[in-house]
């Protein structure tokens, strides 16, 4: 399912939250549970990854996480507003130490001007520290590459902020 050189990074990721003592969360939008479903891919993951909430429609956003409906309907589902809002409420919504949070256009449609195929933003909450924000602009290269980029990407983001 996933690439060597991911789940590599992934152990690595893992290895690095149990030197810092931290536990990690997930709130997934686009890429449906594969930034989780990475992470517990790994055997003794369950020390490190605290929860995961998928949540693909606006309901569940508001419902699982806290992100308030106005944010919605102001800013979009993908928006760095709405992306910073889930990486907050997965943190508040749960046990762990550290959250990563993603949003966006998989495609092949759903895309407009403002907000094409390929956009996804992630961010980044992490106890006592202010939250993270990372725009990709990936273009239209087919839904699951925009997914596996984006939990590369998540990957990064995460590894960037341990310890």
């Amino acid at each position: 399912m996933f690439s060597s050189k991911l789940t590599d990074d992934a152990a690595q990721l893992l290895d690095a939250c149990r030197r810092c003592k931290l536990r990690v969360a997930t709130a997934e939008s686009c890429t449906g549970g594969l930034i989780a479903g990475l992470l517990t891919e790994i055997p003794g993951s369950s020390d490190v990854v605290e929860r995961g909430f998928v949540t693909y429609s606006n309901e569940a956003k508001v419902e699982m996480l806290g992100v308030p409906a106005d944010l919605i309907r102001t800013h979009g589902a993908v928006s760095e507003a709405v992306a910073r809002a889930m990486s907050e409420g997965a943190l508040a919504h749960s046990r762990a130490d550290i959250a990563v949070a993603v949003t966006g256009v998989a495609g092949p449609g759903g895309g407009s001007a403002a907000k094409p195929v390929g956009l996804v933003h992630l961010a980044l909450a992490r106890t006592g520290r202010p939250t993270q924000h990372r725009e990709l602009r990936l273009g239209d290269i087919g839904r699951g590459p925009v997914r596996h980029a984006t939990v590369a990407a998540a990957l990064d983001l995460l590894r960037e902020a341990v310890c």
